[in-house]
C-alpha cells in the first residue's frame, strides 16, 4: 500500500523520450552502450506516446528540457561526447570549461533529445557514477 509516509516524490525510475523511428532509435542507444542501473530509458513511437498520454494528435517537441550524465574527469567527459558522435549523435557545443566551474557539453540524439555531458567539480560521484547532492 502506498502511503504519504513512503512516497519519495524526488525520485525519477523511468524516462520516456518520444521518438520518430522507433528501430532506428533503439539501434542509436544500443550503439551508445546504453545500459541500466536503476534507470530505464524507455523508448516510445510519438504518436503513440501522445495517445498513451491522452492527447493523440498533439505535436511533441523535442529539446526544451535537458538529460545529464556527469562524469569524474574531462577525459571521462570527452569520451562519453565522442562516443555519442560516433553513434550518430550531432553535437551541439564540444566540452569545454564553463562559468560555473565545471566541464560540459551538449549532443543531441538522432530525434534531437539534448544530452549534457559534465564534471561538476561541487558534485563527487560514487564510484558506481551516482550521485548525491552534498547538504
Amino acid at each position: 500500500m502506498v502511503t504519504a509516509g513512503n512516497l519519495s516524490p524526488q525520485r525519477v525510475t523511468l524516462i520516456t523520450l518520444g521518438v520518430g523511428d522507433l528501430a532506428a532509435a533503439k539501434a542509436f542507444y544500443a550503439r551508445l552502450g546504453w545500459q541500466e542501473h536503476g534507470l530505464v530509458l524507455g523508448l516510445f513511437g510519438r504518436r503513440d506516446l501522445a495517445a498513451d498520454q491522452g492527447r493523440a494528435g498533439a505535436e511533441l517537441g523535442t529539446g526544451a528540457i535537458t538529460l545529464a550524465q556527469n562524469f569524474s574527469t574531462e577525459a571521462e567527459v570527452d569520451a562519453a561526447f565522442d562516443a555519442a558522435l560516433a553513434a550518430g549523435a550531432t553535437g551541439l557545443k564540444r566540452p569545454e570549461k564553463v562559468f560555473w566551474g565545471g566541464y560540459s557539453g551538449y549532443w543531441a540524439d538522432p530525434d534531437g533529445h539534448v544530452w549534457e555531458v559534465a564534471l561538476n567539480p561541487f558534485w563527487p560521484l560514487a564510484k558506481d557514477g551516482s550521485l548525491t547532492l552534498p547538504e
